[in-house]
Order: structure tokens, then sequence, then C-alpha cells
């Protein structure tokens, strides 16, 4: 498969993950101030890419379309950056900064948490 494609392809996926995540959350009413939906998709994105990087690496080496297909697309389209920072932007803006840090603190952590794990355990 051509690498664009499967970038397209996964971006595609990664996308859908995300909003089935805030979908799934949202069933389970967790929508309080804190948000939930963006801190584990990242989590999750963080473990699929360390999981990919760390435990498969020779396997995807030989397979550059798979490679980018789960990195650049899924993970790309799964993670939320992009949600991160305009969430924690409304926060400060409605005069949460405490909230706004707790959360910058806790998804950072929280992912550099899981790649030191992934690559304890490999």
């Amino acid at each position: 498969m051509n690498i664009w494609a499967a970038i397209f392809i996964g971006g595609g996926i990664g996308s859908l993950m995300r909003y089935g995540i805030t979908r799934l959350l949202l069933a389970m009413d967790l929508r309080g101030a804190f948000p939930y939906a963006t801190l584990l998709a990242n989590v999750l994105s963080v473990f699929i890419l360390a999981w990919m990087v760390l435990r498969m690496q020779a396997h995807f080496q030989q397979r550059p379309a798979l490679a980018a297909f789960v990195a650049v697309g899924i993970c790309g389209g799964f993670s939320t950056f992009s949600t991160f920072s305009y969430e924690n932007f409304l926060l400060i803006r409605e005069g949460a900064p405490g909230m706004a840090l707790a959360n910058i603190l806790v998804n950072v952590l929280a992912c550099l948490a899981v790649f030191w794990l992934v690559a304890r355990s490999s």
C-alpha cells in the first residue's frame, strides 16, 4: 500500500477512535470539569506508539507503509494535542488556571510514564 494512503486511512481510523472515546465517556456520564476523554486518548495513543517503536521496531522497519499507518495515521488522528491545548485555553479563560495546570501535568506525566513502562518491559 502507498504510504500516503496508509496515513490517510490510519488518520481516519484514529479520528474515529478519538470520537468513540468521547462518546463512551459521555455515555458513562463522566462530564466533569476535567477533560477525561482527551487524557485517555493521549495516554492510549502514546501506548500504541511506544509499543510500536519499542516492541515491534524490527517488524515495522520492514514495512514502512504499516509503520506510517500506525504511527502517523492512527496515532496522529487519535492523539489530541490540539484539543488538549484548546481545553487548557478554555480552562484558563474560564478562571480555572489550577485545573489547566493539573490537566497539563497529568497528561504529560501520564504519557511519559506509559512510554517508560513500555520501554522497561521490552
